[in-house]
Formats: C-alpha cells, structure tokens, sequence
C-alpha cells in the first residue's frame, strides 16, 4: 500500500532542507521563528516561501514575552532558574540592553498607533512580506487583552521605518540581518 501524503509543513527548516523537501514534495506551511529581535528568518526562509508560494506561519512575534511591553529587568529576575529564557542571548547582555531599549522606542510608536506594545510587535510580523499568519500564545486569560487587536492592526509604511529605524538604532537581536527595506512614501 502506498502512503499518501495530502499536506506538508515543516518547521525551522532553513533554506537547504526546504529546496530538498521540494524536489520530492511541494512544502505547503513553514514555520520559523520571527520577531523583532529573532528577524533570520526574514533573510532567506520567508523569501524562499514565497517564491515557492509555501505558507509561513511565525512563531514567537513577543519573542517569549521580551516584546510584550510588561518584560523588564525585575521580570527577568524573578523568573525561575530552570526557565529557558535565562539561556537565551536575547535575554542576556549585551543584548538585553539592547533589546529593552527597543521596547522603550516600541513604547511611543505604539501610542502614536493606538495600540499595545505587544500588539504593534505581532502585526510588525504579520506586516513581513510572506507572513500569512503568527502564533501567539499566553500564560494567562487576562495575557490576550494585550494582544488581541494585532489581527486587525495595519502598520503604514511610515510606522514600518519607524519601528525598523528602532531595530537599527537600537542594535537589537543578537546577531540578526537587517530588517526588510521598505518603500519610501511619496
């Protein structure tokens, strides 16, 4: 008896192990990691998503409650030592700084949006050309009313230099490639 196999989705599969699953078998969903300080996946896998017209449903835009706008050095201290954020890079210094200092600049374009913290670091994904969809979790009921608006959140494109200037000035996320260039206004 033969297997069939009807839909395909991987996820954090780079570039390499897509273009092999595709010689055998269209890649239908991917799903990398992506936020605003975990933005690899914008320098190759989303692109090759979308050449390839494969879904891409990211996961992680808060980047683990960094970009949540309540995470703060306190926070951070009060986790508990087994959690996995403490091993992290981007919870660590130098680039912790770096990343905190971004929320902060997130914290005035968010207002100038109407919106949360956590809210403009979502629809920042979703805004990402190849994203069909993000995956956002939480820990508690109440988490959701600080993000739940980001579905209908549509970023202009002076918001999206706003926040990728942030990115830039800020230095956050460790080891990351630029973010995406955006069409200037006229």
């Amino acid at each position: 008896m033969r297997a069939r196999v009807r839909w395909i989705g991987v996820s954090n599969f780079d570039v390499d192990q897509l273009a092999r699953c595709e010689a055998i078998r269209h890649v239908d969903s991917l799903q990398p990691q992506l936020s605003m300080v975990q933005r690899r996946a914008l320098g190759d896998v989303i692109s090759w998503a979308a050449a390839h017209l494969t879904g891409v449903i990211v996961y992680s835009p808060m980047a683990s409650g960094l970009l949540s706008g309540t995470f703060d050095r306190d926070r951070l201290e009060s986790l508990p030592s087994d959690d996995m954020r403490l091993g992290r890079p981007e919870f660590t210094e130098p680039w912790l700084s770096r990343n905190l200092a971004l929320v902060e600049r997130l914290r005035a374009i968010a207002d100038g949006c109407d919106c949360t913290v956590a809210e403009l670091a979502i629809a920042w994904t979703l805004a990402q050309d190849g994203v069909t969809g993000a995956i956002v979790g939480a820990r508690r009921p109440d988490q959701l009313d600080a993000w739940l608006g980001a579905g209908a959140l549509e970023l202009s494109p002076q918001t999206l230099r706003a926040i990728d200037d942030a990115i830039a000035e800020t230095g956050a996320g460790p080891d990351q490639p630029a973010t995406a260039p955006r069409p200037s206004a006229t």
